[in-house]
């Protein structure tokens, strides 16, 4: 007595298990933590602050200038004079302000 004509229940369930498995190890891959999304967002993260860190590498630099340009080894009188008047609000008597 065999009653059966097509697949059996089994495999359908087996088959129908195995595609959802699939489907979640596909998005897993796409969207998850690990994923492929997530990794676009950190490699253009990345990008962006190597580019903050080149500024800010450029404006420390540009600070250890003007602080040995500043120091008791190497004094700029030019700019120490551009500081002083900077920070103290002097003007010299040759210069004109404009507002």
């Amino acid at each position: 007595m065999t009653r059966s004509t097509g697949p059996h229940l089994g495999a359908i369930l087996y088959l129908v298990g195995m595609v959802v498995l699939s489907a979640y190890f596909v998005f897993a891959a796409v969207q998850g933590d690990y994923g492929l999304f997530r990794r676009a967002e950190i490699a253009a993260e990345a990008r962006a602050l190597e580019v903050e860190l080149a500024l800010l590498e450029g404006e420390v630099a540009r600070m250890e200038n003007l602080t040995r340009r500043l120091s008791d080894e190497y004094l700029d009188l030019d700019l120490l004079d551009e500081r002083a008047r900077d920070v103290l609000g002097f003007i010299r008597a040759d210069e004109v302000v404009i507002r």
